[in-house]
């Protein structure tokens, strides 16, 4: 029975701290995407129950209360979650995509190619993250979409510096070589040899993006420069909560709870996957 119970799970993921992230995570997708189908939430319905207590804490209004606009406290909070997780995956996707062509060109050709990749991503990497964001929305105006491309903007570099370094080292193995010998293209050689072996560091490198991604649009959110109200969204609920931080307090500790919990849960379940995966990290362990 010792044995047994010691035995690794097969979706047991890191530590401790990876399955916390595992759970935090998958309690975001329930809320976010399951809820409104076993509930009656409306995030944008109107009543004259302006900033009631939450009913949780034996005040007259719903379950966690209502905003200065006596909308549903918790139904903004779960539609929040499921924005949070939409534009997280479609950031992720998008510059995943980028990156990670970007990387293998500059990992599997070299030379010039290389050179001109990387400069060009350690300039977007020194600059901080939201400030580059920032800059991009000024650009390009406000607006969800805007703030979208700009987090998308920011986060390939990521990507590109991960799959770069993981395409250099496959290509001075011998499986390279042999193929190389067998006359094998380069793009047949990146496409079949080099980018199966990235896909770990890859899908690492992209649940600690959802975290960035997540963190950032609710940023830009919150100075006005990302989604607009009165879309659910927890930036837009922190930026919109300010005025009554004192009086208040549940409005803007709820949805800055939940931005904490979902960045949290992926930084955690990233950080695993990163161990797990990463050949770096498996061969310093």
């Amino acid at each position: 029975m010792i044995a047994l119970s010691s035995r690794r799970l097969p979706f047991q993921i890191g530590g401790l701290s990876g399955q916390f992230g595992l759970v935090c995570v998958f309690l975001l997708l329930v809320v976010g995407y399951l809820s409104p189908l076993a509930f009656d939430l409306d995030p944008y319905g109107l009543t004259d129950n302006l900033r009631a207590a939450p009913g949780l804490l034996g005040g007259d209004g719903p379950l966690l209360g209502t905003d200065d606009l006596g909308r549903d406290v918790l139904s903004r909070l779960v539609y929040g979650a499921r924005s949070s997780v939409g534009i997280g995956l479609a950031v992720v996707v998008v510059s995943m995509l980028i990156g990670t062509l970007l990387g293998l060109l500059a990992g599997v050709y070299g030379g010039w190619v290389e050179a001109v990749i990387m400069r060009v991503n350690d300039v977007l990497m020194t600059l901080p993250s939201i400030l580059l964001a920032i800059v991009v929305v000024a650009v390009l105006g406000t607006g969800l979409l805007t703030a979208m491309l700009a987090v998308t903007v920011v986060s390939v570099p990521g990507f590109v510096r991960i799959v770069r370094s993981v395409a250099a080292l496959e290509m001075k193995k011998q499986y390279v070589q042999a193929a190389r010998t067998g006359g094998a293209s380069q793009l047949k050689i990146l496409w079949s040899e080099v980018l199966p072996n990235c896909w770990g560091p890859i899908i690492a490198q992209a649940t600690l993006g959802f975290s960035d991604a997540i963190l950032q649009i609710a940023a830009l959110g919150f100075l006005g420069l990302g989604a607009k109200p009165p879309v659910a969204e927890w930036g837009v609920m922190l930026a919109d909560a300010r005025p009554f931080i004192e009086s208040d307090p549940h409005l803007i500790i709820l949805p800055g709870f939940c931005l904490l919990t979902a960045v949290l849960g992926f930084n955690l379940l990233g950080d695993a996957l990163q161990q797990r995966l990463d050949p770096k990290a498996r061969a310093g362990r």
